[in-house]
């Protein structure tokens, strides 16, 4: 028979600490996601380079971060690297290991955005006399944005609930941080992890709510 008693009072009087951790949730998730955006760019252009090794270097990033575990490289990252001697902090390591991931997986985004833009508009520029540089930041770079836009941000909301990995390396004050410690405190398991994930769900839909506003100011044409 059904007979737990629910303690919702407890619960909530921790919950000013839990949306302190949900603050540090979505800040690694925005740095992750800003370092992720940089080296995705970076790779790309790599991608697109004849010079073999850098081309294999991008290609082996994107085809790890995409094809592995990301538990896997925060765990290298953090027992991995530790025992090396190479000691790095929790967050470090789940910021790390969030960031290669959200490269790997923008590069072949971006890649994609790239190959959908006709070349001939490119060559088109260059006749009226715009520069390379010009071409591609008023001609490519606009519509590679609008291409884009919607995949970022379901990377964004991907990136910030997989900063839940962050206890299995010892993070304890983002979300689920917080919530596994006043959960072996007071084990009261089922009222602070449903709190915890409603906090999660409102913040992947602001996000989303935010990129559609953006989207609507950003790609009326």
């Amino acid at each position: 028979m059904f007979d737990y008693s629910f303690h919702w009072r407890q619960a909530f009087k921790a919950l000013p600490d839990m949306l302190a951790g949900a603050w540090v949730t979505f800040e690694t998730a925005a740095l992750s996601m800003i370092f992720g955006v940089l080296i995705a760019l970076a790779l790309t252009v790599m991608r697109e380079l004849k010079n073999p090794v850098a081309r294999g270097f991008a290609n082996g990033w994107v085809s790890i971060a995409r094809n592995t575990p990301s538990l896997f490289q925060i765990y290298i990252l953090y027992f991995g690297l530790g025992s090396m001697g190479w000691h790095v902090s929790s967050w470090v390591a789940l910021l790390a290991g969030i960031t290669f991931n959200n490269a790997g997986y923008l590069a072949e985004n971006f890649r994609g955005g790239l190959k959908a833009v006709p070349d001939t508009q490119v060559r088109a520029a260059r006749s009226l006399g715009m520069s390379a540089f010009q071409a591609y930041r008023m001609i490519v770079v606009p519509q590679l944005l609008r291409i884009v836009f919607y995949p970022l941000t379901n990377q964004m909301v991907w990136a910030v609930l997989m900063t839940s990995l962050g206890v299995i390396v010892g993070l304890n004050n983002d979300l689920t941080g917080v919530t596994q410690d006043y959960n072996v405190k007071t084990f009261r398991t089922f009222e602070f992890f449903a709190i915890a994930a409603v906090l999660y769900y409102l913040i992947a839909k602001a996000i989303v709510a935010v990129a559609r506003l953006l989207a609507w100011r950003l790609f009326r044409y």
